[in-house]
C-alpha cells in the first residue's frame, strides 16, 4: 500500500460531513467515495481513491479502512464499521463530525491561550540578550567589556550565547519528552507524571476526561459490546496514562464486575467521576448522564485551560523578573562594591 498520513482534523470533519449528508441522501458508498476522490479535500482524495478502488473490487468498508493504517483514527474506524453493520452509518458519521469540532475547538482554544506566554518567553530571551549588548557598548573602548550575568557573556556573541542556552532549555525539555516517550517507551510513566503536575494535570486530566465521555457515549449508543466500547473509549484520550488501562478494565469487566469498580481500579479516573458513574448505572441512565458529564468537563478544559494559561504566562513573568534582578544586583556590585563599572563609565 501506497504511503499515507494521518487526516488532520479539519479534513475529518469535512470527510465526515459529507459522507453523511451523500449518505443520508441515498447515495451508495461506490458514489460517495468516487465523488470524494475526484473532488474532496486534497487530503482525502488519494486516500478515498484507494478505498474506492476496495470498494469496487467487492471488498467492505471495514476492510477498506482497516488496509489504511494511520490514516484515521481508531475510534473513526470502529465507530464507522459498527454504523455499516447497523445500518445507521449516517447517524454515526454526525456523532463523529460533532465530536472532531469539539476536539478541534478545544485545541484552538489551547493555542490561543497559551499563544501569549510563549510570546512572552520568547520575548524575554531577546530583552535580555539586547541587555547584554546594551551594557557591552556603554563600557568604554579600552576598558573589559561589562558582564552582567557573571558568567563571560558579552557583546553580541555573548547575547548569542545566552539567546542559544536560553531557548535551548525549551528544546531539551520538548526533546526529552519525544525521547523518552517514544525511544524509551516510557510514555505511561512520563504522563503519569504530568497529570500529577500542578496546573497542567488538571488541565490534561479534564481533556482527557472531555474525550472520554464523548467517546462512552457514541460507542454505547451503537450498540457495541462494553468490553470493545471501553478500550476505544480509553484509546480516544490520546494519553497513554489511560490507554494503559484498557487490560485492567477488559479483565475486570470479564470477571463479571460492574463499570464504576472496573473503571475504580485504573486509579486514573477522579473520584466523583466514578461516583456520578456509580448512581448512573445503577439507574440505567448511562447515555444520559455521560452527556452532561461531557459538558461539564467541556466547562473544566476551558476553566482549567486558562488557569494554565495564567500560571504560564506569571511564570514567564517571574522568570523575567528574577533574570533582571539578577543583572540589577550584578551592576550594583560592580558600581558600589568595586568601582568598577562607575570608574569606567566616568573616565
Amino acid at each position: 500500500m501506497a504511503f499515507s498520513s494521518k487526516l488532520s482534523l479539519s479534513s475529518l470533519i469535512e470527510f465526515c460531513r459529507i459522507l453523511r449528508h451523500n449518505l443520508g441522501a441515498g447515495l451508495t458508498l461506490q458514489h460517495v467515495f468516487r465523488q470524494q476522490a475526484d473532488r474532496g479535500p486534497l487530503q482525502v482524495r488519494p486516500v478515498a481513491a484507494r478505498i474506492s478502488e476496495e470498494i469496487d473490487k467487492g471488498e467492505s468498508l471495514e476492510a477498506a479502512l482497516r488496509n489504511e493504517p494511520g490514516v484515521f483514527p481508531a475510534m473513526f474506524v470502529s465507530m464507522v464499521v459498527v454504523g455499516e453493520q447497523s445500518g445507521c452509518l449516517p447517524e454515526v458519521l454526525a456523532e463523529l463530525e460533532k465530536y472532531f469540532l469539539l476536539q478541534q475547538k478545544l485545541r484552538r482554544q489551547f493555542i490561543s491561550q497559551i499563544a501569549w506566554p510563549v510570546l512572552e518567553y520568547l520575548a524575554a530571551g531577546l530583552v535580555i540578550g539586547l541587555m547584554i549588548v546594551f551594557l557591552s557598548i556603554l563600557s568604554p573602548a579600552n576598558n573589559k567589556p561589562f558582564d552582567p550575568l557573571g558568567f563571560g557573556l558579552t557583546g553580541f556573541g555573548g547575547a548569542i550565547t545566552f539567546m542559544i542556552g536560553y531557548y535551548g532549555i525549551g528544546a531539551v525539555l520538548i526533546g526529552g519528552y519525544y525521547f523518552l516517550t517514544r525511544t524509551l517507551n516510557k510514555a505511561v510513566t512520563v504522563h503519569q507524571v504530568l497529570l500529577r503536575l500542578p496546573a497542567f494535570g488538571p488541565c490534561l486530566s479534564a481533556v482527557c476526561m472531555l474525550r472520554f465521555c464523548v467517546a462512552l457515549r457514541l460507542t454505547m449508543e451503537t450498540g457495541m459490546s462494553i468490553l470493545k466500547a471501553m478500550r476505544l473509549s480509553l484509546r480516544a484520550t490520546g494519553n497513554p496514562a489511560f490507554e494503559s488501562q484498557a487490560d485492567t478494565v477488559h479483565d475486570a469487566l470479564r470477571s463479571g464486575e460492574e463499570l464504576t469498580l472496573a473503571l475504580s481500579r485504573t486509579h486514573v479516573f477522579p473520584q466523583n467521576f466514578l461516583d456520578i458513574m456509580a448512581n448512573a448505572e445503577e439507574g440505567g441512565r448511562m447515555s444520559e448522564v455521560l452527556e452532561n458529564q461531557a459538558e461539564f468537563y467541556e466547562d473544566e478544559t476551558r476553566r482549567r485551560m486558562t488557569i494554565l494559561s495564567r500560571v504560564a504566562g506569571w511564570g514567564v513573568y517571574a522568570l523575567i523578573g528574577l533574570t533582571l534582578i539578577f543583572m540589577i544586583f550584578r551592576i550594583f556590585l560592580s558600581i558600589y562594591g568595586g568601582g568598577g563599572v562607575y570608574d569606567r563609565l566616568m573616565q
